[in-house]
């Protein structure tokens, strides 16, 4: 068995979202991840490492159930596949500002009760991180080149600001929750394509 037939999606899919080319910038946290530099600056993920991470957090994510599950994306790129993810999922989604208190803070209105976190982006979303650190809640995260992920208890390296990246990330964290929660068969896709999780 080669290494491409275990991946997740085949690595022509990877390779046409971008979901490997990061920034021009790289933190310490994310050089693990990190398979070279192109000519023009930019850092490129290792493909092979965020196939295994997907495959980690879909495990992790199935443990809970989608009422427990929160994601919050400020990023509007990222507003498309979360909403769909969610549809599908069941999992709670906050697309756009997160209001700070809303995992801690029982008199709010907006309150929510919520066992894990993910979120598309560890800078924009770090209210959220900070409630869910207070509320002893484990964050999972996407992270590109650039960010920092202290506090983040699981790393989901990808490009994190392209359309076609962040469709293609929530096509196989839903396939895959679904699969692992036995909600689909291993050999059953999704009805929804990838371009059904893709900002136009």
């Amino acid at each position: 068995m080669t290494q491409e037939e275990n991946l997740l999606v085949p690595i022509d899919q990877y390779l046409k979202a971008g979901i490997h080319i990061g920034t021009k910038f790289k933190t310490a946290y994310m050089d693990a991840f990190i398979y070279k530099t192109r000519p023009d600056g930019l850092y490129v993920l290792n493909l092979q490492k965020i196939d295994e991470r997907l495959a980690i957090a879909s495990k992790f994510l199935a443990q809970y159930e989608p009422r427990d599950i929160l994601v919050v994306c400020r990023r509007e790129n990222g507003w498309k596949p979360v909403n769909l993810f969610g549809k599908l999922t069941g999992a709670r989604v906050f697309a756009g500002r997160y209001p700070p208190g809303i995992l801690t803070n029982i008199q709010l209105k907006s309150f929510i009760e919520a066992k894990v976190l993910l979120v598309i982006d560890a800078w924009p979303d770090r209210n959220a991180i900070n409630d869910a650190i207070k509320a002893g809640m484990p964050v999972v995260a996407l992270c590109d080149t650039n960010n920092q992920s202290n506090n983040v208890d699981l790393v989901i390296p990808c490009n994190n600001k392209g359309k076609k990246s962040l469709g293609l990330v929530f096509y196989i964290l839903t396939t895959e929750y679904l699969r692992n929660k036995g909600l689909l068969k291993r050999t059953e896709e999704l009805k929804e394509t990838v371009d059904d999780f893709t900002e136009q």
